[in-house]
């Protein structure tokens, strides 16, 4: 294998490390802090630490005042939590978008395979129908056979008339 010469090679020199990231396991660490952080437990949690914060800060517990006043400190973290939560949001709600887009083309996909199977039982049903309209049914038959009973009846009783008469 040829050795590489950097100096003879255009191209970026890399000062960072080059980072690669599994997307799926970014991704549900991005939908879990976005469904965290939209729920009471998050507010009760946020609203603990401001508290706690400003009483350190305004009252001095323990000797504590880090963070004067206007509280620059406490809203340099607000400020980093929304640049970071922001993005993240954004990634959860891109991946169930995504999701919620599969769902509905496999749904779309059903429908259709659905109408195609109940127009070819309609189908069905028709020519089934139109056969069924070309045979004879029970009601006609008993009708029919009636008819000949009765004709049957009144030719024995003249066949039985003219055998007395004669």
């Amino acid at each position: 294998m040829a050795e590489r010469n950097p100096l003879s090679q255009p191209g970026r020199r890399r000062w960072l490390p080059r980072v690669s990231l599994d997307s799926e396991t970014f991704g549900r660490f991005a939908e879990s802090v976005a469904s965290f952080m939209g729920t009471a437990t998050f507010l009760v949690y946020m609203t603990v630490f401001v508290v706690l914060w400003i009483l350190f800060n305004v009252v001095g517990i323990f000797g504590f005042r880090w963070d004067a006043y206007p509280f620059i400190l406490l809203n340099l973290f607000f400020s980093t939590q929304a640049s970071y939560s922001a993005p993240l949001i954004l990634l959860a709600q891109n991946r169930q978008e995504r999701r919620d887009q599969v769902s509905f083309d496999e749904d779309r996909r059903i429908a259709a395979q659905s109408r195609a199977d109940m127009d070819f039982l309609a189908r069905e049903i028709a020519a089934i129908r139109m056969s069924l309209g070309e045979l004879a049914t029970r009601d006609f038959v008993r009708g029919e056979l009636r008819n000949e009973l009765r004709d049957l009846a009144e030719r024995l009783e003249q066949a039985t008339d003219e055998e007395e008469q004669k």
